[in-house]
């Protein structure tokens, strides 16, 4: 730009000459060379004003109408920190697309990159890496959204230019991070899924944008945040799987026996007339009525004491080891539902069995969970992470789960208010 706004030149031994059209290209390629080198560029002129033109908006205008005198050029290197192309080169390798948006020429925007390992050498400015700014405001929406996974470049940017970067490639569907420490940052920042402020340079306006502050501004920094992520991310998977590999089968079998079946099962029973002895729902009546409360209640407290007490003294009550245990516990708990299958069938009587013979959906439904809960026991020990029990062992699990017929049979003889029971809940 200051190039551009002079006519004549000092040269080397301080006489001013024209600045004609090879001197011209020749101050060009200086510049180039230097912006090549990975230098800032600055030129310096002058101009002679008279010295009745002191107002400033008038020797502003001067100084773009009048032609100007080229003292010199001088390259400003700005050296990339120690280590920030080990951490791009680490970022690439775990797969991160590393792009450089500068406000730096394409000269200079090229080899900072290049020397930061973000461009190969190879690469010439013919090639899609680098763009400017300005030519990709210029590009259709479709012509960004195509260009944009190619672009590892863009030189003399504006604030515009980076929110229209991570817009598009979030609109492809990746996952942006964006690092920066200019107000002109922020509405990148905001916009990205991650944004990364400078805490020492950063200005305040960058830093209430972004989502992390890096305190010792080292890109570097960037490299272990993705590092320590992944490991946390995978520490997490590692848990999951170990844990879905001791608890799957349980949890498969569990859900199969205690709610599919013992649901459908309860869901073939067939209507009787005492239904339409019943006096009609409210429309504010709970779903849950006080009775049911009353069933579940007693019979949740007692699987939980039972199944807490075998967890804890199981071991020595039963002089097993810990696999067995646990087996048993399992065990327990899943014939529990299928006894409490039969205190389901009636919310009020006493009389469970009435009609059961003529339910034969429900009777097969149970005998294939206990089919199903002996395969899973005492064939798929390394499937199921199960132990074979005894006759003793199975005599014990069968007598504590059907237990819980007396049990619902005292509990129905409480009565029970018509209160609804949500209501004493309510402050």
């Amino acid at each position: 730009m200051i190039l551009e706004m002079c006519s004549t030149y000092y040269d080397a031994s301080g006489s001013m000459r024209d600045l004609g059209h090879f001197e011209r290209t020749t101050f060009e390629q200086i510049i180039q060379g230097m912006a090549a080198s990975s230098l800032r560029c600055i030129a310096f002129a002058h101009n002679q004003l008279p010295e009745e033109e002191h107002e400033i908006r008038e020797a502003t205008q001067k100084l773009k109408e009048d032609s100007s005198t080229l003292i010199g050029l001088v390259g400003i290197k700005d050296p990339c920190r120690p280590g920030v192309r080990k951490s791009v080169e680490d970022c690439q390798h775990a797969g991160v697309n590393v792009k450089m948006i500068t406000g730096d020429n394409i000269f200079t925007a090229r080899a900072i990159a290049t020397e930061c390992g973000i461009l190969r050498p190879d690469q010439d400015m013919n090639n899609e890496a680098v763009v400017e700014g300005e030519v990709f405001r210029q590009y259709t929406p479709d012509e960004r959204i195509e260009k944009v996974d190619k672009i590892r470049v863009m030189a003399r940017s504006s604030s515009f230019d980076k929110l229209l970067m991570v817009q598009c490639l979030k609109q492809k569907g990746h996952v942006v991070a964006v690092t920066g420490d200019g107000t002109n940052d922020a509405p990148a920042l905001k916009e990205a899924d991650i944004g990364l402020s400078m805490g020492i340079q950063g200005t305040e306006v960058a830093k209430e944008s972004s989502d992390i502050i890096i305190l010792d501004d080292n890109f570097a920094s960037v490299a272990t945040v993705l590092r320590w992520g992944r490991c946390v991310y995978n520490n997490i998977q590692k848990f999951i799987q170990f844990q879905l590999t001791v608890n799957v089968a349980a949890l498969v079998i569990n859900f199969v026996a205690a709610v599919s079946a013992g649901a459908l099962a309860l869901a073939t029973e067939q209507p009787t007339k005492e239904l339409m002895e019943k006096p009609p729902m409210g429309r504010t009546e709970p779903l849950i009525s006080n009775i049911m409360w009353r069933n579940l209640l007693a019979q949740a407290l007692y699987q939980i004491v039972v199944l807490l007490t075998l967890q804890f003294k199981g071991e020595s009550i039963f002089g097993v080891s810990k696999k067995v245990k646990d087996t048993l516990i399992f065990n327990t708990f899943v014939l529990c539902q299928v006894f409490n299958e039969f205190n389901a069938r009636e919310l009020e009587k006493k009389t469970i069995f009435k009609g059961l013979h003529k339910n034969k959906l429900f009777l097969g439904i149970i005998g294939i969970t206990i089919i199903l809960q002996v395969v899973m026991v005492e064939f798929l020990k390394k499937f199921a992470d199960t132990e074979r029990l005894d006759w003793g062992q199975w005599g014990a699990c069968i007598g504590i789960a059907a237990a819980s017929w007396p049990i619902g049979w005292v509990v129905k003889c409480i009565p029970v208010s018509d209160k609804p029971f949500i209501s004493y809940l309510k402050w």
